[in-house]
């Protein structure tokens, strides 16, 4: 989409002005503060702040591949729901479970079959999705793992950050549909035309000021 498209709705811009009067996020570069402040919006916890793990450098390459078209994937259909004025493959709906394997991670497959290398995985629900898609040579341009719950959500999502594959990601059980698209947002709503910043590549929490005051499917 053409981010200078999008009419800001007031209530969003107000939302905004108190997430900032709460949380300084000035010091964030600026995909960063894109993803960092998209979250925290559509999930009004000022805790992701310093949950939150991504890198500068490859967020711009992300961005870069989303706005050359670069397809995107998504786990389930509430996170395709989410993402606004784009195209996205979701294949839970052909997916089956089987022995040793849950719908969600089948459907990763059959979407990898579909898309190949180089696209934006969106993962919001379900671990066993993103835990599917780190088995595969997929050469992803971006994960954004976020799978939500107690049983697997960190883990999936410390096996992402150590896969070494570009990624956003979060440290806590927290996540979901709603913040997986947010993330994904974030990109789509920042202009192309503004020119890529410099990599960053610690994590957020070494960022954050000390003075800041779903499932559709059982995995």
């Amino acid at each position: 989409m053409n981010p200078a498209a999008r009419v800001v709705h007031p209530i969003e811009q107000e939302s905004y002005r108190r997430l900032r009067a709460r949380l300084d996020t000035s010091h964030f570069p600026p995909l960063t503060r894109a993803v960092v402040e998209r979250v925290i919006h559509s999930a009004a916890d000022l805790d992701y702040a310093s949950d939150l793990v991504m890198d500068e450098g490859e967020l711009a390459t992300a961005h870069a591949a989303l706005h050359a078209g670069a397809p995107v994937v998504v786990d389930v259909a509430m996170v395709a729901a989410g993402i606004t004025r784009r195209d996205t493959v979701c294949r839970l709906g052909d997916a089956e479970s089987g022995p040793g394997l849950t719908r969600s991670a089948h459907a990763i497959r059959l979407a990898y079959e579909q898309v190949g290398p180089g696209a934006l995985w969106v993962i919001g629900n379900a671990p066993t999705a993103l835990e599917e898609l780190l088995t595969l040579d997929a050469d992803p341009v971006l994960v954004i793992g976020l799978p939500v719950g107690f049983v697997g959500a960190v883990e999936s999502k410390a096996a992402l950050r150590e896969s070494g594959l570009p990624a956003v990601s979060n440290v806590s059980e927290k996540g979901g549909s709603a913040v997986a698209s947010a993330a994904l947002n974030a990109l789509l709503y920042h202009p192309a035309s503004q020119p890529l910043p410099q990599s960053v590549s610690q994590p957020l929490a070494h960022h954050v000021s000390p003075s800041v005051p779903q499932s559709e499917e059982t995995s």
